[in-house]
């Protein structure tokens, strides 16, 4: 479509003349964030009603083909005239977006929607201490540390140990995703770095979604229900989260991922109802308030330079 886009700059601190510039300024992608996690859960909790009929990978196998036909077709990006760095990052993110759905159906098929992403929230938060390297954060990665304990309650056999492994590996892709969405995001024009990383992780999901639910993919009315997540799931929100992370730096994006077990408990509770114990409850509530904390902990007071991520 047009030539790759330019790294954009870092987002700019605001002016002592116009205090309110700021806010207004982060009101648009910390807006695309919460869209987006709002769309990603509900069609998870979609896809979870979908998966005794088409399994776990069937399920992960509809919603990232269909999901990048839908942005093939839409984007139609270019293949020429891109670096081999272009498509040696494009491939990560596929990689990276194709083993985090993976992971995550496999953990959404065997424990709670919350409490899966609960635990595969920590690889964003791990992903912003990191990045931040500020002794305080180490605070905040142990309350929610602590919210993990609670939620399996002492062993993870409470929640069935491999759904609990899958959840925490995939959170380590997410974190990787948050990483290689954003150099895609400063590669590729628009969303076209999106289409072919999706392609990517669809290609990568295939052959075991083919092999686990054969015909059934080709149902009407699974197409249809895989459709719908695609959207939901895939298309919609990845949309709006690259977008936010042109203006955003990547570890405040991932600490605001943090919020998302929250929608998802909702989610759960609503399409699935799957209820929250008390002490469950708690748990998802110690997460967030730790990402909350490394949030305010990672501002930078008036008067000082600001540091992007990467």
């Amino acid at each position: 479509m047009g030539a790759p886009a330019a790294t954009p700059a870092a987002p700019s601190e605001p002016s002592a003349a116009d205090p309110g510039a700021g806010r207004g300024a982060r009101l648009g992608p910390v807006g695309l964030v919460v869209a987006g996690a709002f769309s990603v859960q509900f069609g998870a909790a979609i896809a979870v009603l979908l998966m005794p009929r088409a399994g776990a990978f069937g399920v992960v196998t509809l919603r990232l083909v269909l999901a990048a036909l839908v942005l093939l077709v839409v984007c139609r990006p270019r293949l020429r005239g891109h670096s081999r760095a272009d498509w040696g990052t494009v491939l990560a993110f596929g990689a990276a977006m194709g083993a985090m759905n993976i992971l995550f159906y496999q953990a959404a098929d065997r424990i709670p929607l919350g409490a899966a992403v609960t635990l595969e929230v920590l690889g964003p938060l791990a992903l912003s201490v990191i990045v931040t390297r500020r002794l305080v954060n180490l605070l905040w990665a142990g309350l929610a540390l602590g919210g993990v304990v609670l939620l399996s309650g002492g062993g993870f056999d409470r929640l069935d140990p491999v759904g609990a492994v899958c959840a925490l590996a995939a959170g380590g892709m997410w974190a990787a995703y948050i990483v290689f969405s954003a150099r895609t995001g400063r590669r590729f024009p628009q969303a076209d770095g999106l289409a072919l990383a999706m392609a990517v992780a669809a290609l990568i999901s295939l052959p075991m979604g083919v092999l686990e639910a054969g015909d059934i993919l080709l149902d009407p009315e699974v197409l249809a229900l895989g459709l719908g997540v695609a959207l939901l799931s895939s298309v919609l929100p990845y949309t709006l989260e690259l977008l936010a992370l042109r203006r955003l730096p990547a570890s405040t994006f991932a600490v605001m991922m943090s919020l998302e077990p929250a929608v998802a408990a909702m989610a759960g509770f609503l399409v699935l109802s799957q209820a929250l114990a008390v002490t469950d409850a708690v748990a998802i509530a110690l997460v967030i308030a730790a990402s909350v904390g490394a949030v305010r902990a990672r501002k930078v007071p008036p008067g000082k330079p600001s540091r992007s991520g990467a």
